[in-house]
């Protein structure tokens, strides 16, 4: 069980749209996720044990999750880019009313946190414009790295994790936004083929997430535990911004594509994407009935 359900975490770590987090969150697993990660680095021995057994099962399915969507996703991307960007709306939008459900304690009567999500929303169109405008990362760079761009991947990676380990935006999403989401998942595909010239970029990236873990995991429970409510606002104002982003997605393409509209957009895909969030809501019931 642990398995299959690192196995969904990775599958919505590797994709724009909901994250790993929101699929602990779905399938009832996040506390101890959360709780897993800050044990690890903060517990006492046997807690460091017990953590450690926990996030090796895990592990292991988000691996085995992580590299079969690498192996498909980038060519899913560059042949149909605006199903699978549908495909990642109908993710957002379903997921948006669960963590809205699951959290509805914590947002009712504090509507003057809404602030929050306009904030969250405003951060992710600005980067989004931002990346859109200026181009820094293209498809094929990572394998001829600069110092700019190491320093920028770096950091990249750091705030993406914190992203994936959160219940709402998807650190994908993050990576989408800032442009590095299909230079990193064609990064790994090559590394997978033995192209080592993509094997400082990864190293770089793998450094900015381990640095995310260790200082953002326990600033994160921080702000679930003492300002959940801020927090949760601005979780959903992400996923709304990231609408945004991923309709601007095709334009940052390695060959720029025209942002997704309303005759590119496939409702199949779109869909899709809702029957997929309903699956795992059957999932955590069947779960929970175990």
């Amino acid at each position: 069980m642990r398995f299959i359900q690192g196995f969904c975490m990775a599958l919505a770590d590797s994709v724009p749209g909901v994250s790993g987090g929101t699929i602990a969150f779905l399938l009832s697993f996040y506390d101890d996720f959360i709780n897993s990660l800050d044990r690890i680095f903060k517990g006492k021995f046997e807690e460091k044990k017990k953590a450690l057994a926990f996030l090796i099962k895990i592990g292991i399915g988000w691996v085995v999750g992580f590299l079969l969507s690498a192996t498909i996703l980038v060519n899913l991307f560059n042949k149909k880019i605006y199903f699978m960007s549908s495909l990642f709306i109908g993710f957002i939008i379903f997921a948006i009313p669960i963590v809205i459900s699951e959290e509805k304690k914590v947002l009712k009567d504090k509507y003057q946190n809404i602030i929050f999500s306009i904030l969250g929303c405003a951060l992710v169109v600005a980067v989004a414009l931002l990346n859109s405008s200026s181009g820094l990362v293209k498809t094929g760079s990572l394998s001829n790295l600069t110092i700019p761009l190491a320093i920028y991947i770096f950091f990249v990676g750091m705030i993406a994790i914190s992203a994936m380990i959160l219940p709402g935006i998807s650190g994908s999403t993050l990576l989408l936004i800032f442009g590095l989401y299909i230079p990193i998942m064609t990064a790994i595909k090559g590394l997978l083929k033995f192209n080592f010239s993509y094997l400082p970029a990864i190293i770089i990236f793998g450094l900015g997430v381990l640095f995310g873990i260790v200082f953002f995991v326990g600033l994160i429970k921080k702000c679930l535990k003492k300002h959940r409510s801020q927090t949760i606002y601005a979780i959903i104002g992400m996923m709304l911004g990231s609408l945004y982003a991923i309709v601007l997605g095709p334009t940052t393409l390695d060959k720029p594509m025209p942002a997704m509209s309303f005759s590119t957009f496939s409702i199949i895909a779109f869909v899709l994407g809702a029957f997929i969030i309903f699956g795992l809501q059957a999932l955590k019931k069947v779960m929970e009935n175990n």
